[in-house]
This record gives structure tokens, C-alpha cells and sequence, in this order.
């Protein structure tokens, strides 16, 4: 599936120091290792409407990981999914009376474009679910070879007793995991099931779906086993971070890295799970089921892009926060003082800057601080001081190469 295109990031003088950052997993702050080429598995959109805030906020935060590794000297592999056919999908294609793969293709394009204009790094690998049915249901043969599968009235699930180290990326209890099964897309409550907590990996086929050929027979796959196929074809087995909202740490990540375990004899799947934070809106998750959206592109239609990028950025990026209005007023302001002190012919000496937020950076993201970095840069600019030529020029880098905001 055709990625989007991606801006030119400076080269800024020097190499960044390693990043640092929370994983889940471990419950804590710790470097991330990866060798010459840092490998990250972002999971997508389901494209059963626009993108919102909620997504911009995440994609964002992933995109910052890329460009602090890319200037701490590594090749990115990067790569992404987009789930193209899954049951919210399928589900508004019916409401709506579209063809289910003509309101995916129209969102997906719009997310491109979105995407774009956030100037968020596209991956290496943009795929598709339907692209990779092959390599979902060999993934599958293969846990069935394992003796980690069985099936239910044609459906085929994994059986949560062939993970023994099952709920080591969550953290949560069983009665937590049960309860958010049923909120996020699982069945636990359906007959026959083992065990509560098992899911489906391949969907025996439904009137009025589509379906393809399987060794199962005909159906489509399950939610999470798309991104483990998707991650092991393109990264392999102990990637450097596996990330998402915060939403996804359970069942979407805590399955997937079960079935990567199983399928690899490795564990962990991913060396860090990394989530970021949700955006509310009146008081609740910002959500598509909910409606309660603030989109991209509408934004995009009143104000530039890196004013939408640089409200996000205020936000650190696990934190959870509610969207208002005046943040987007701000956020403007900020872009036009940023913009004002980086076209004068000369101002203070920006070295110090660049270690600054390079530090902050490094430091699990600290956006806040890297703003107030720029934001102290610029207030001593306007107001005069300092003589260096060169350093507005740097400043603008810094901020392009780190931050994302072309200037």
C-alpha cells in the first residue's frame, strides 16, 4: 500500500545521545538499544472515518521516536498497518450504504494527507490487512502447529494456556484483562470458549462479509493477529518498540506479543511497549464509537498544520489531556513568536539549545521542556540580544529535525 510523503529533516550538527523511554512493559524509564537500524511497529487506523486529534496525538509521538533515533545516528526501519477490513469498519460501510473498500480507500487517503501535513515521517512498510491474508493465515497454521489454536463453530481461536507469561506487557489481572476484553472487540462471555481470554485469530466466514480462502476455510482475520503477521514479515522478532495508544496495551498488544512468542520462541516480541496517552473532549476519550471528534483535516482548514502539531507537542505524550480551544490560540501564538525570532538577522548563540532539547528529548520525549527551550530562545531574541548570524538559521533546524515544525 503507498506510504506518503515525507519531509526533509535537517541534518543538525553533532549526534544525539540514546533514547530513553517508557516501556509497559517494564513499568519504567529505561534507554532503548537498538543496533544500526532501530526497528518500530506503529499500529494504524481502522479507516472507518477521519483522522482525529486521538490519532494525531499518537502518531505524533511516534514520529518524535523516529527523529530522535534517526539523529542519535540510526536507520530507521520503520512500518505501519492500516486495518482494512475489521468489524467497526464493516459496520459503517452497512450504516452508511458505501461499498466497505471504497470508505476505507477515501479514509485511508484522507489520513495520507493528514499524516502530510503533521509532517509525521512515513514508514518504510504502509500495509494493508487485506494485502497480507496469506501471511495471516500461515502465521496462524503455524500456532496451530504448535498446538496453540482450536476452533469453535468454525472460528479459530488462541488458546491463552499455550502463553504462560500472558498479561507480562499489561501488568493487569485477569479480572481487569476479562473486563476490558468485553469493552475492546473480545467475546469473553461466548459458550465453548476454554477460557475467557482466548481470541479469535481467524473469523469463519458471515453472511454478507467478505471473506477469502484459508486452510480454515473461508473468513477474514481477527483483530490482533494482523500486526504480529505484519511485524514479523517486515522487523522480525524482537523489534525495538512496538507502539500505540494507550488503548491498545490491552488485548491488542498483550495478544500480539503472546502470538509472536509462541510463533518465535522469543520473548519479548517487541523490546519496549510504548503508549501514548488519550485526548478527551467534553470530559470523555476522544473515540469514534463516541463521536466526540475534533478532526485533523478540519483543523487544517482554519489554521497551519504546525500550530495543530505544536498544541500536541505541549501535551507530554503519555500524559492523558482534554482538548480546548484556547489551546489551538496558543499554539498560534507560539508558531508566530517562533517564526518572528528565526527570521531576524542574527540572534543568541543556539549551540546551547540544541544540547537542551536534545537532552530533554532524549529523556522520554519531554516536549514541554523542549518548548520552553525554544520559547526562552526566542523571548531573548525579540527582545535584542545576542549577535550570532548563524544561530536563527540553527534554531530552525533544530526545531525541523527534532520537533517536526518547519518554521
Amino acid at each position: 500500500m503507498r506510504s506518503w510523503s515525507a519531509p526533509k529533516v535537517p541534518r543538525l550538527p553533532g549526534v544525539g545521545a540514546p533514547l530513553r523511554l517508557f516501556d509497559t512493559a517494564a513499568g519504567e524509564v529505561g534507554p532503548t538499544q537498538p543496533g544500526p537500524t532501530a526497528r518500530l511497529y506503529v499500529c494504524g487506523i481502522t479507516p472507518y472515518d477521519a483522522t482525529h486529534l486521538g490519532h494525531a496525538n499518537t502518531y505524533l509521538a511516534f514520529d518524535l521516536v523516529n527523529r530522535v533515533w534517526q539523529d542519535a545516528g540510526h536507520d530507521v526501519h520503520f512500518t505501519q498497518n492500516t486495518t482494512d477490513v475489521d468489524d467497526p469498519l464493516l459496520e459503517r460501510a452497512e450504516q452508511t450504504g458505501q461499498d466497505w473498500r471504497e470508505l476505507a480507500e477515501r479514509e485511508i487517503e484522507l489520513f495520507r494527507t493528514d499524516m502530510e501535513a503533521l509532517r509525521i515521517l512515513p514508514p518504510r512498510e504502509y500495509v494493508g490487512v487485506t494485502e497480507v491474508i496469506d501471511q495471516v493465515a500461515e502465521l496462524i497454521e503455524l500456532l496451530r502447529d504448535k498446538g496453540a489454536t482450536y476452533v469453535l463453530d468454525g472460528d479459530v481461536y488462541f488458546d491463552v494456556s499455550a502463553a504462560p507469561k500472558f498479561g507480562a506487557v499489561s501488568g493487569y489481572s485477569e479480572e481487569r484483562m476479562i473486563d476490558l476484553a468485553g469493552q475492546r472487540g473480545g467475546d469473553p462471555d461466548r459458550p465453548g470458549k476454554k477460557h475467557p481470554l482466548d481470541w479469535v485469530l481467524w473469523r469463519a466466514e458471515r453472511p454478507g462479509e467478505p471473506s477469502w480462502p484459508s486452510p480454515f476455510g473461508r473468513g477474514r482475520p481477527g483483530w490482533h493477529i494482523e500486526c504480529t503477521a505484519i511485524a514479523l514479515a517486515n522487523l522480525g522478532s524482537g523489534f525495538d518498540v512496538a507502539g500505540g495508544g494507550s488503548d491498545l496495551i490491552f488485548p491488542h498488544h498483550e495478544c500480539g506479543a503472546h502470538e509472536g512468542h509462541v510463533a518465535c520462541n522469543e520473548w519479548p516480541f517487541a523490546r519496549a511497549y510504548v503508549h501514548a496517552g488519550m485526548v478527551a473532549l467534553d470530559g470523555e476519550k476522544m473515540s469514534k464509537s463516541k463521536g466526540n471528534l475534533v478532526f485533523v483535516s478540519r483543523l487544517r482548514q482554519e489554521t497551519d498544520p504546525m500550530a495543530i502539531r505544536l498544541s500536541l507537542l505541549a501535551h507530554h505524550y503519555r500524559s492523558d489531556w482534554e482538548w480546548t480551544a484556547d489551546q489551538l490560540a496558543s499554539a498560534e501564538a507560539r508558531l508566530a513568536r517562533w517564526r518572528a525570532a528565526t527570521g531576524l538577522p542574527a540572534g543568541p548563540e543556539a549551540e546551547t539549545v540544541l544540547a537542551e532539547i536534545r537532552a530533554r528529548m532524549t529523556d522520554d520525549l519531554d516536549t514541554p521542556g523542549a518548548l520552553a527551550v525554544v520559547d526562552a530562545w526566542a523571548d531573548r531574541a525579540l527582545a535584542g540580544g545576542g549577535a550570532d548570524p548563524g544561530a536563527p538559521a540553527l534554531v530552525t533546524d533544530i526545531v525541523d529535525a527534532l520537533l517536526g515544525v518547519r518554521l
